[in-house]
C-alpha cells in the first residue's frame, strides 16, 4: 500500500484517539506512511507499546501515550506530551467510542446512559477544548461518527444517537473554528473488527448486511483510513462541516 502513496502529511503532527487497534489504528497507519508524525492513544499501556511498535516497524515516525479519554488529567497529559514533543498540532482524528449495551433505549440504565454520552461526545468535546489553542492555521479536525447515526437499530439505539449527535457537532465546530481549523466527519459502515464483532461476527448477520451494500462486502479498516486520511488533507481544503458516509452504498440519507 505505502509504494502508492504520497506524502500529503509530511511534517505534520496528527493525534488519533483509541488508535492501537481496528479503525484508529489504520488511520494512523495511513496517515503515517503519508508523513505525519502521529500520536496514538488507548487506556492501556501494554497496547499501546504493541500498536507503536508496529507503526515504527513500517518505517512511521509514532509517539504513544496513555488516554482514557473520559479522564479530564489524561486528556490534557495526551496533549501536553504532544506539544512537547513535537512543538504543534496539525490533524486531531476523535474516534474513541463505546458501545456498552444492546438494551433497548427505554431499558437503558441512567449509568450506561452517562457513559455513553461522556465517552461517544463529550469527551470529543473536551479533547477539541484542550487542543484548540495549539492548532495550526490549515489544520483539520476528523471525527468519527457511524452508518447508525441516520438510522439506529433497536440493538445500537442509544449507541445511534450518540453517532447522530456528531453529526450536529461537526457542523458546529465546523462554524465555531473556521477558517483556520476545518472540521468533517467519516461515518463508517459495518467494519469486522474487535468493537464490532458481536455484529459482524455472526455468519447470518453479516450476510444480511453485506446484501444490504452496493458492493456486497463490509468495510475494512483501510479504507475508512483512506476516507479521514482525505478529508484530514489538503486535497479536502475546500471541505469543511461534512459527514462522509464510507458504508458500500448502504442506505444512509436521501
Amino acid at each position: 500500500m505505502d509504494k502508492k502513496l504520497g506524502k500529503r502529511f509530511e511534517g505534520k503532527v496528527a493525534i488519533i484517539t483509541a488508535s492501537t487497534q481496528g479503525i484508529g489504528f489504520s488511520i494512523a497507519e495511513r496517515l503515517g506512511l503519508e508523513g505525519a508524525f502521529v500520536v496514538i492513544s488507548s487506556r492501556k499501556q501494554k497496547n499501546v507499546d504493541e500498536a507503536v511498535q508496529k507503526l515504527r516497524d513500517r518505517g512511521i515516525e509514532v509517539f504513544g501515550v496513555v488516554c482514557h479519554v473520559s479522564n479530564a488529567q489524561q486528556r490534557k497529559n495526551l496533549i501536553d506530551k504532544t506539544i512537547q514533543k513535537y512543538g504543534k498540532l496539525d490533524v486531531i482524528v476523535s474516534n474513541a467510542a463505546v458501545n456498552p449495551t444492546v438494551a433497548t433505549i427505554l431499558e437503558t440504565k441512567e449509568q450506561t446512559l452517562d457513559k455513553l454520552w461522556d465517552i461517544n461526545v463529550k469527551a470529543a468535546i473536551l479533547l477539541l477544548q484542550d487542543a484548540a489553542p495549539y492548532l495550526q492555521k490549515g489544520s483539520s479536525v476528523v471525527i468519527i461518527s457511524s452508518i447508525v447515526a441516520y438510522r439506529p437499530p433497536a440493538s445500537m439505539g442509544m449507541y445511534g444517537i450518540t453517532k447522530t449527535a456528531l453529526l450536529g457537532l461537526t457542523k458546529a465546530l465546523a462554524a465555531e473554528m473556521a477558517p483556520n481549523t476545518r472540521v468533517n466527519c467519516v461515518a463508517p459502515g459495518f467494519v469486522p473488527t474487535h468493537f464490532a464483532k458481536f455484529i459482524t461476527g455472526d455468519a447470518n448477520l453479516r450476510r444480511e448486511l453485506e446484501a444490504k451494500t452496493l458492493l456486497s462486502r463490509l468495510g475494512t479498516t483501510q479504507d475508512m483510513a483512506a476516507a479521514t486520511a482525505y478529508l484530514a488533507s489538503d486535497d479536502a481544503a475546500y471541505v469543511t462541516g461534512e459527514t462522509l458516509v464510507v458504508a458500500g452504498g448502504m442506505q444512509s440519507r436521501l
